[in-house]
């Protein structure tokens, strides 16, 4: 009997990735100089295209690692408009508006008419993402917005004056990125003019930029936190990685010797006192959370613009007094197992143990929470970032203040 063989139904291909799709996805994922070794090799339309896919700031990140002579070919070989915006966004400070903006496309006199903006917008959007339409006056000061909705409407023979949203929000590139992201919480426009101190409009900026780049700022918070570089991805190679991890690790090294050497300088101590042994660590973990609680709350703070200057005293005492209050609730359960085990040592002084457990937990949680809002502050007013190696500072604040205290109370009144 003959076997038929049923053809195989050919499934849907798998549509192609665009080439360009595909680098800009990848240099996306990449820290600014890896960016540039991955788009060094390619021609500078490829790089043009890739770059424009970006968001700005990270566009020129990576724009300004090439050498001065590739960038110059680079620029030339953008569009006009773009090439020059990349160039301006460049004089602003970074974590500014002014290195998120775009250029302007959409950009009517006051006095056009309804009918002859809309044949203009039919044409310009064929090759430009458009949200809003901008009115100017001859010097290029921002008169008012238009939205698609109110030309729809209007007669074709209006003004645009007279159809455009007079006294539009707008931002000033100088702001930075945190002040600018709270100021557009109000709104929620999903793109904003930018001004510049007289009111000309020189750009626009997406609103899922400013949050993108504040997004970035807030993940890498965690990590500068314990030393690792804000632009550090996945992507990074460990030859880099290593080379901005390493430092920070040998100070965090440095000031673990320290406070082994407060444990060190109380040896005779601990060598009578055995069971002290037990409790450092507990008092270090209590105390180092109590700081971490601390500094979450200060860099919070700072981030979102709440930390006001001259506020500072308020904070450090409310710190204060929180650890005073934890460190004396804590310190009471802990006081007690301190005396529990020495009593199950028959340890004649296991009360007075308890009571150095009590004493040092409020301490330490004291100097604990002080430090937690002290470290940041005093960073920032410093001019650095108030999140780099605060954790590695405050580890060796907690374990040297917990450690120390609880060692001389014992010292001073057991021995």
């Amino acid at each position: 009997m003959d076997q038929t063989t049923t053809p195989a139904v050919p499934g849907p291909e798998a549509p192609e990735v665009d080439p360009i799709q595909r680098l800009s996805l990848e240099v996306s994922q990449r820290d600014p100089t890896d960016a540039f070794q991955l788009l060094e090799s390619e021609p500078d339309e490829v790089v043009v295209q890739v770059l424009a896919a970006q968001n700005p700031a990270t566009a020129l990140d990576i724009l300004w690692e090439f050498p001065d002579d590739r960038r110059g070919r680079i620029l030339d070989a953008a569009p006009p408009e773009r090439a020059r915006q990349w160039v301006r966004n460049h004089a602003y400070p970074e974590d500014t508006v002014g290195r998120l903006m775009e250029h302007p496309i959409a950009v009517f006199g006051p006095d056009l008419t309804v009918r002859q903006a809309t044949d203009r917008l039919r044409q310009l959007v064929k090759t430009a993402f458009i949200t809003y339409g901008y009115v100017t006056d001859r010097e290029g000061r921002l008169q008012g917005v238009l939205v698609f909705r109110e030309l729809l409407f209007a007669d074709e023979r209006q003004r645009l004056r007279e159809i455009m949203l007079e006294h539009p929000f707008s931002l000033r590139p100088d702001t930075p990125i945190a002040d600018a992201m709270r100021e557009v919480l109000r709104h929620h426009y999903p793109v904003y003019p930018v001004c510049d101190a007289e009111g000309r409009l020189i750009g626009i900026v997406r609103g899922k930029s400013i949050f993108q780049e504040q997004a970035f700022e807030l993940s890498a918070q965690p990590g500068t936190m314990v030393g690792v570089e804000k632009e550090e991805r996945l992507a990074t190679p460990w030859q880099r990685s290593l080379r901005s991890r390493h430092p920070w690790l040998q100070l965090n090294l440095l000031t673990a010797f320290l406070a082994a050497g407060v444990v060190g300088a109380f040896q005779n101590t601990i060598d009578q006192v055995v069971i002290l042994a037990a409790f450092l660590p507990v008092l270090a973990g209590q105390s180092g959370n109590t700081g971490c609680q601390a500094l979450a709350v200060a860099l919070r703070g700072i981030t979102l613009g709440e930390l006001k200057p001259g506020n500072e005293k308020i904070v450090v005492l409310k710190e204060a007094l929180l650890g005073l209050l934890n460190g004396s609730l804590v310190g009471l359960v802990a006081g007690i197992g301190m005396f529990v085990a020495a009593r199950w040592q028959d340890n004649p002084k296991a009360l007075v143990l308890g009571l150095i457990v009590l004493f040092a937990m409020i301490g330490s949680c004291v100097v604990s929470g002080v430090s937690g809002c002290m470290i940041p502050v005093t960073l920032k007013k410093l001019g650095a970032d108030p999140a780099t190696a605060s954790s590695i500072f405050l580890t060796t604040a907690t374990d040297v203040a917990s450690m120390g205290l609880f060692l001389a109370l014992a010292t001073w009144l057991v021995l």
